[in-house]
């Protein structure tokens, strides 16, 4: 099982990004894919998950607002959609999946089956 995070880069700060997650290995039937991100210094956070079960989405409550998640399981490829970046959302971003039939997902999962390696969003004031 392989995940590949793209779309990260330097940002000015109120500008968009889109994040993707490309799996291969494992087809995202039946898997919850989640971001998250580690800013330096600081402990990983979860952002947000997907249930590629029925579609349904849970959110950090920092997170709500700004920043959506996404899935195509015909592509096995995840999205983060971040907007209105700030210098805070600095971090490296992770995508990981866990296996699971879950649906109306309330919160992620406490552990991941498989992570990326990561991709930097750098957000400039």
């Amino acid at each position: 099982v392989q995940l590949v995070e793209s779309g990260g880069g330097l940002v000015q700060a109120g500008g968009s990004l889109r994040l993707s997650c490309a799996a291969s290995g494992l087809t995202f039937d039946d898997y919850i894919i989640g971001w998250f991100r580690q800013a330096p210094g600081k402990e990983r956070e979860g952002i947000s998950c997907i249930s590629s079960s029925d579609g349904s989405t849970t959110y950090a409550d920092s997170m709500k607002g700004r920043f959506t998640i996404s899935s195509d399981n015909a592509k096995n490829t995840a999205y983060l959609h971040m907007n209105s970046l700030e210098p805070v959302d600095t971090a490296v971003y992770y995508c990981a999946v866990d296996r699971g039939r879950v649906h109306d997902i309330q919160r992620c999962p406490i552990a991941m089956d498989y992570w990326g390696k990561g991709t930097l969003v750098t957000v400039s004031s």
